[in-house]
């Protein structure tokens, strides 16, 4: 039992990354159906982002992360603004295109991430008032992992909000629901595709800001979490946010639960093919969207 207390922050931590990787994809994924494996070159954008912050522009570490949090939010942001406008909205309607092309546009982003950064792995020192942590019913509970759940927090609350309560928002959720009623009901179709691209991609960034602060950075820094970050979508259903973050937090404990006893490698095996019986019985998710059908 102390041992399983032990892991419960770590698993709530992992669950914490996990939502913040899958939280923008579920809406690419779930609206346009667009496969982007470059999600997690996204999530690495954003990291090296807070890396340059301090590295090279020579922010403070103190507030450097509370900098580096929007402009990574911007800058990957932006970038998968351009690549959706470029690219990727050539290929809609066609999943196993968008797959080949965004794998190709990771390939070249974590190429060029070398020729910027170099290959070895870099580190990106975390505020002093993030250092220590607390102990509560035996459990250590470090404020850098604290402050990732906070964020994540932040992120779901935020995007809740903008879904709910704003213009844009509800004409995204109107053409997650039904794409086609969505465009002949005069909604811009294409204009929601590009806010849905910005803010995915955005969050993804977000991410990867959260990730430095638990471990290195490198140019396959996002590869890691990128097919993690698709179980979490399908699982917790397509366009689902509340499924998305049960999802998240599932896999994390889940994962933190049987690594101890079982190793990492192993540990994985056991995640994947609880899924898969989970996805035997629910194909369609945790959530999914309730529509009207004649009978």
């Amino acid at each position: 039992m102390n041992q399983l207390l032990a892991q419960l922050p770590v698993g709530l931590s992992i669950g914490a990354v996990l939502l913040l990787a899958a939280l923008g994809l579920n809406f690419t994924f779930g609206q346009m159906g667009v496969i982007n494996m470059a999600h997690g070159e996204l999530i690495m954008v954003g990291a090296y982002t807070a890396f340059v912050a301090q590295a090279w522009v020579g922010l403070p570490s103190s507030y450097a992360l509370l900098v580096a949090l929007p402009a990574a939010f911007a800058v990957t942001g932006l970038l998968g603004l351009a690549l959706e406008a470029g690219l990727i909205r050539h290929f809609y309607g066609r999943p196993l295109d968008t797959l080949l092309l965004t794998f190709g546009i990771g390939l070249v982003l974590q190429q060029l991430a070398r020729d910027v950064f170099g290959a070895p792995n870099v580190s990106v020192p975390a505020p002093p008032w993030l250092a220590g942590g607390l102990t509560v019913a035996g459990m250590h509970l470090p404020y850098a992992r604290l402050f990732i759940l906070a964020l994540a927090a932040a992120c779901v609350a935020a995007t809740a909000y903008y879904l709910s309560r704003s213009r844009s928002g509800r004409r995204m959720r109107a053409v997650i629901h039904n794409r086609d009623l969505a465009a002949v009901s005069g909604i811009a179709v294409r204009r929601v595709d590009a806010a849905t691209f910005f803010l995915g991609s955005g969050l993804a960034g977000v991410a990867g800001v959260a990730l430095t602060l638990i471990g290195p950075t490198g140019p396959t820094t996002g590869t890691n979490y990128i097919v993690d970050a698709f179980l979490v979508v399908v699982v917790g259903g397509l366009g689902q946010l509340r499924g998305t973050v049960l999802a998240a937090f599932a896999l994390g404990l889940l994962n933190a639960m049987v690594e101890p006893w079982s190793g990492a490698s192993l540990a994985k095996v056991v995640v994947f093919a609880a899924i898969i019986v989970f996805l035997q019985l629910r194909p369609q998710g945790m959530f999914t969207v309730r529509t009207r059908a004649l009978t």
